[in-house]
Order: C-alpha cells, then structure tokens, then sequence
C-alpha cells in the first residue's frame, strides 16, 4: 500500500496549547494564562493497565485500567506572572491538601467550537483538571527557575475554553 504524500501534515505546535490557571475559587475564578514563564509544560496521562490470561489462552490481555495524568513543568520565576507566584507560593508556604489545588484548563487552540453554521470566535476544546501543586524546588546560578507538577485530582470535565472572556462551558452529552 502506498501512503499519499499529498496528505496535509499539519502536527500540532506547543504554542497550540494554552494552558490556564485558576487563581481565584471556583465560585469567582480568575483565570490567567500560564504562558511568560513556563519553559516546559508537558503532560503525561500515566494510562496503567492490567493483564490477565485464562486457561484457555497462550497469551495474555491487557486493556487500560485507570489513568494519574501529570503536569510537569519548569518555569522562571518572575515575579509579574501571577501562575508562576502562585505556584511559587505553594512550595515557599508548604501548603498542603486543599491548600495547594487549583483548577487548570488545558485548551486546544487548533479544535474551535462550532456553532450549527459557523465557529464560535475565542471558544475552543478544552479540559479542566482539579490539580495539586508539587514543587520540586528553586534553583539557578543567576535567574531563578522553578520545577514541579500538576497533579490530577480525579477525571477532567470535557468542554470549552473562551480565551477571551476567560470562561470554561461544561460541554454538553
């Protein structure tokens, strides 16, 4: 079988992520971007499976059990962007349980919500996590960086993002 070259290879870019912050509560949110700063910010969706093999089988099955999805990072501690201090500020303070979550939406800024005739402008998919903050540490010869992780706490809530108004919409089954 020959492969069409004339296919479109459009791979998705880091910049085509945005990923979101939620500084304030859940009841008043105040949603900043997690952008100037961050050198990395990746995720893992750390999928873990069982197998099992019956009698009757010469091999074993394996399908996927759970997931523990994971946010590393590294940013840059400046001390403007309010994502970075407020992560700072876990591991500085040892905050710890409810203390140290926050909400986190991971938005894709390539898949636009459609309307039934048009796209929905600033409204793209997005994910929102529940996440506890894992500070590594502060380190650096001169400018100071930070490390840690996002942590999920539970299934994220599938929906959209409006990067303009800085709104998460729940979507609907």
């Amino acid at each position: 079988m020959t492969e069409n070259t004339n296919s479109k290879r459009d791979v998705v870019q880091r910049h085509q992520f945005a990923d979101f912050l939620n500084i304030g509560t859940s009841e008043k949110a105040k949603w900043v971007l997690m952008g100037v700063g961050f050198t990395t910010l990746d995720e893992t969706f750390g999928a873990e499976s069982e197998s099992e093999k019956y009698v009757s089988e010469a091999s074993s099955s394996s399908s996927v059990v759970s997931y523990t999805s994971v946010f590393p990072f590294e940013a840059r501690l400046i001390k403007d962007q309010d994502a970075v201090n407020a992560l700072y500020h876990v591991g500085r303070n040892h905050l710890t349980g409810s203390d140290a979550e926050f909400e986190y939406c991971r938005v894709e800024l390539w898949d636009q919500k459609m309307s039934a005739s048009a796209p929905v402008e600033n409204t793209f998919a997005a994910r929102k996590f529940l996440v506890s903050a894992e500070l590594s540490g502060v380190s650096g010869e001169k400018k100071q960086s930070m490390s840690g992780n996002l942590n999920a706490v539970g299934d994220p809530v599938d929906g959209y993002f409006n990067t303009k108004t800085q709104t998460f919409e729940e979507a609907t089954a």
